[in-house]
């Protein structure tokens, strides 16, 4: 099948590419950070905000938007685009995740032995069945039901122009023959997933299947041969990655290089990674796309990210420090909060003041350096210049 994915260059040190992703909605330039746009928006952000900070494509929760407001109504109202009024490109997720979050919290929660916390685990997963998965909505408290057909006809209501198929992301504390078993029953629901979409889905949404196999080598390569095997439009990376970032780009490495080594050109995705390093390595890696909550979740926490690898490229601006500084907080940013001038100690007095309007600007701030990072990278490839560049923005480089 061809794939999806144009190549226009390909680094000679690496599995780095740099390309075309060609969808219903229109190209994505590779390699993509992708907002979350989780609940049909990208908080605080209008659409085409998103878009004049160099975005192509956004992400929707299947899970919330089918809980609420339903994925039925969306349909009805023209479905996701025209719903949140973005004409681009969407990624919906699989309901998947969601699963996992409200059975055993989030991958955080569960390597540091915290308890599962925030909204989504007012609800409760009461069975994971060869069917599919029993739950309880955290809206309402029904019970509810999601299967790979269920989650695919969501996925079609919105008529995301990517949907992800169904699969239950392992936990990291599990033995290898449950997450052996978990990720077989992943494989024959991603069967399930395939099969009803061709029956049933829209004919210009790209289906893609999702990696496997927690932290076992065997288990992750049999899964990305058995996915690439399928016909999947795209090839995700999900499920738990390891307890640090070594262990994690161990386990991301083995579906890469099995995949460079079967020649297989079909557009890769890694789920839920967007740290500034991971996104430097994961290029290094051969990824496409990444997604993740941490640059709108950062600003709306009061954290910005600038050049410092030390401190993981961010810069906490509730700490008293800053309480009397006149530092702008990023020397040279074109984005609003930084081009109107706005100096860390005034940043940090409506941060502590939980103002909107600094949410925002450190959200548009965080969006806007990680879309810089991304591009630098992409250039870098279409140049033949990737490792200089990488190098330079791990040193602490502006992006």
């Amino acid at each position: 099948m061809a794939s999806a994915l144009e190549i226009l260059a390909s680094d000679s040190g690496s599995l780095a590419r740099a390309g075309l992703l060609h969808t219903a909605h229109g190209d994505v330039r590779t390699p993509a950070f992708v907002p979350l746009a989780t609940k049909g928006s990208v908080r605080g952000l209008l659409p085409a905000e998103v878009s004049e900070l160099g975005y192509d494509i956004v992400l929707g929760n299947t899970f919330h938007l089918h809980l609420n407001p339903g994925d039925e109504r969306i349909a009805a109202l023209g479905g996701l685009h025209e719903f949140m009024r973005w004409d681009g490109p969407i990624i919906t997720d699989s309901g998947g995740f969601q699963v996992f979050s409200m059975g055993h919290g989030t991958v955080a929660d569960e390597i540091k032995g915290r308890a599962p916390t925030g909204p989504d685990r007012a609800g409760k997963v009461l069975g994971i069945e060869e069917d599919g998965v029993r739950y309880r909505s955290y809206v309402d408290g029904s019970r509810r039901f999601m299967g790979p057909e269920d989650s695919m006809r969501i996925q079609s209501n919105l008529g995301s122009d990517i949907a992800l198929v169904f699969d239950e992301c392992t936990p990291f504390n599990v033995e290898r023959e449950y997450t052996a078993r978990s990720t077989e029953r992943s494989h024959r629901w991603l069967d399930r997933c395939l099969s009803w979409h061709a029956e049933n889905g829209p004919a210009d949404q790209l289906v893609y299947g999702i990696v496997q196999g927690g932290v076992y080598e065997d288990l992750r390569r049999d899964s990305t041969e058995q996915i690439a095997a399928r016909a999947c439009d795209g090839i995700a990376i999900g499920g738990s990655l390891g307890e640090h970032k070594q262990q994690m780009y161990e386990v991301v490495g083995w579906a890469t290089d099995t995949l460079a080594k079967a020649g297989d050109l079909r557009p890769r995705h890694l789920l839920g990674i967007g740290e500034v390093d991971d996104l430097i390595r994961g290029v290094e890696m051969g990824i496409d796309t990444f997604d993740c909550v941490m640059p709108t979740r950062l600003g709306r926490h009061g954290v910005a990210l600038v050049p410092d690898p030390e401190n993981r490229w961010r810069v906490d601006l509730t700490t008293a420090k800053w309480s009397d500084s006149d530092e702008p907080l990023m020397e040279g940013c074109p984005c609003p909060a930084c081009a109107i001038g706005y100096s860390r100690g005034y940043l940090r007095y409506m941060t502590k003041a939980r103002e909107l309007t600094t949410m925002r600007l450190l959200t548009v701030h965080n969006l806007a350096f990680v879309a810089r990072v991304v591009e630098r990278l992409r250039g870098a490839i279409l140049a033949g210049d990737l490792a200089t560049v990488a190098a330079e923005l791990r040193a602490g480089q502006a992006p």
